[in-house]
This record gives structure tokens, C-alpha cells and sequence, in this order.
């Protein structure tokens, strides 16, 4: 199943406006006047980098290449550093891209997602969004609410569940993996074609909450072997490494299919998405880019490196 909304360059560029004049001032400040391109403006190119949260590893890597590539052509002005440093950037997200949005819904429906992450990072409002894509390519959808430890989690997804106009599985059990097993037995005999499961934020040293995910992903392996057919971990983009190692402790309990990463509109370093696609070798599905409904994106790594370079 692929999404098919397409999203402007000039809607994607506006959303991550603050990581684009970040960098992109940083690099006419540094190459403009500059008549040959020579060590010490490629060491200020990989520190231009790595304050863009794009990391040390990959910056080093990608300047190193572009050295390399500028021993084999004669034009070494500002705007074939930029070409090259487009085409790196996006070698580097393409390694682990998917050109699928999800797998196709299976035969056996509902398919099942999973949607984890810390508080306060956009999760719930990223859920309703999914569900509006999903609900738009016609499909039944059902979002169902697991987070019992917030109190004020079952209201919000209500609010953002009913802008949308997609049903909300709520029940009165306190335990979340027991409204996980009748919410997908529900949409088994109501025929519903994608469960979309929300669950409590929690910090990764929540061991007992972390646990509970795991006992999440065992009562869905009782309708399916091998699990929830997507896990979505969403990172507020603007916590940058922080929402790495996030993602790093995450990955130790619940096998992580890709990202959903928001609130990029509010921060300069948007490079976070660099480290995260190459340090745990999974790919960004989403982004989001502002408060609106339409504001999250399907991820398109070519997109994402000609709004910011």
C-alpha cells in the first residue's frame, strides 16, 4: 500500500525553514568569496554539519567523500560543493529508504500498528494524521486507545480522533495489553482494515512501562506470529540527540519498523534525521512540519535534502 498524496517542494521547504537558513547561511558565509576550495573550508563545512545534529561519524564521512569527488573536476565553486553535498546527503538517507509507506494490508486484516514513544514528542496527533491518510485511500479504520497511565490520554485522542471522523476503541480495563487483545477482536468482527494502537508515553527508564510493551507485542503475536505488522516509534525532532538515544533504548524492547518524526518546523537542526536512518538502519516513514492535520508528510529523502541544501 502506498500513499499517494504528493507534497509540494515549496510546502516541505516552508515547514523546515529553521534547518534550511541555518545551513544554508552557514554555507555562503563560509564558501562565498572564496576562490579555491581548500582544507580548512572543508573542516568548516564538516563542523557547518555537525551543528545541524547530522552527527560527527556522518559528517566526516560525507566531507571526506566530497574531497574525494572535487579531485575529479575542475568547476570547485560554492555551487558544486552544494551539488555534491546534495547528492552525499542523499545517498545517505536512500541506503535505508523504503519506496513503500507500509506493507500491503494483508489478506488477514486488520492490519496492525503499533505506535510508541515518549511523552510530549506529537504521538497522538500523529496517530489521528495516519489514520486521516489511511481513512482518505478508503480504508476502515479503527485507532484505538491503550495508554492508561495518562489521564487526560484517552481525552485528547478523542478530540483529535473525532476531527478526523475515526471511531476510537476505548475500555474500561486498566490494562493496556487486555484493551489491545478486545480492540483487535472488535475489529475482527466489525471487518475493520487497520487497527492503529496508541500507547503511554514513557521514558525509556520506565523499565515497568517498557515491559508493558513488551506484553503488548505478545497478546498481538495471538493474532498474528509475528507481531504488529508496523511499529512507529515518534521523535520530537527538535530534542535532536536526545531523541537518538531515544530511539537507541526503544529499539531494546520492541522491534522498531521506522520513524515518525515531528516538530521539525521548529528547529534548526534537522539534521537528526541523518543519525537516525544510519544509526539504526531503519527508515523515516513521516514527517511532521506544524499543528494541522495536513502538516505531516510522507518522508521522500530527495524532498527532504532540496528543501534544506
Amino acid at each position: 500500500m502506498k500513499f499517494l498524496k504528493n507534497f509540494s517542494i515549496e510546502k516541505i521547504k516552508s515547514g523546515l525553514e529553521k534547518t534550511r537558513n541555518s545551513l544554508i547561511n552557514k554555507l555562503t558565509e563560509t564558501f562565498t568569496g572564496k576562490a579555491v576550495i581548500d582544507e580548512n573550508t572543508l573542516e568548516q563545512l564538516e563542523e557547518i554539519l555537525i551543528s545541524a545534529d547530522m552527527g560527527s561519524n556522518i559528517a566526516e564521512e560525507i566531507v571526506n567523500k566530497i574531497r574525494k569527488d572535487l579531485t575529479s573536476v575542475k568547476d570547485k565553486s560554492f555551487e558544486q560543493i552544494k551539488q555534491l553535498l546534495k547528492l552525499e546527503l542523499k545517498a545517505t538517507l536512500n541506503e535505508y529508504s523504503n519506496p513503500e509507506s507500509v506493507k500491503s494490508v494483508l489478506d488477514v486484516k486488520p492490519y496492525i500498528i503499533l505506535v510508541v514513544g515518549i511523552n510530549g514528542t506529537g504521538k497522538t496527533t500523529s496517530i489521528a494524521k495516519l489514520a486521516n491518510l489511511y481513512k482518505s485511500m478508503n480504508h476502515n479504520v479503527l485507532i484505538v486507545s491503550a495508554d492508561k497511565f495518562r489521564a487526560a490520554a484517552n481525552e485528547q485522542l478523542e478530540v483529535w480522533a473525532k476531527r478526523v471522523d475515526v471511531p476510537v476503541f476505548n475500555a474500561s480495563s486498566k490494562d493496556p495489553s487486555a484493551v489491545v487483545f478486545d480492540s483487535i477482536k472488535h475489529a475482527q468482527s466489525k471487518e475493520y482494515d487497520i487497527v492503529i494502537i496508541d500507547t503511554a508515553g514513557r521514558l525509556h527508564t520506565h523499565k515497568n512501562l517498557m515491559e508493558e510493551l513488551q506484553k503488548i507485542n505478545k497478546v498481538i503475536t495471538n493474532f498474528k506470529s509475528t507481531g504488529p505488522d508496523f511499529t512507529y516509534l515518534v521523535i520530537d525532532g527538535s530534542t535532536g540527540q536526545n531523541g537518538l538515544l531515544q530511539a537507541k533504548e526503544f529499539s531494546k524492547y520492541v522491534n522498531i519498523s521506522g520513524f515518525i518524526v515531528t516538530k521539525l518546523d521548529g528547529t534548526a537542526k534537522g539534521g537528526i534525521i541523518f543519525q537516525i536512518c544510519k544509526e539504526l538502519k531503519r527508515p523515516i516513514k513521516f514527517i511532521g512540519v506544524g499543528e494541522k492535520i495536513d502538516d505531516f508528510m510522507e518522508f521522500n529523502a530527495d524532498m527532504f535534502v532540496d528543501s534544506i541544501i
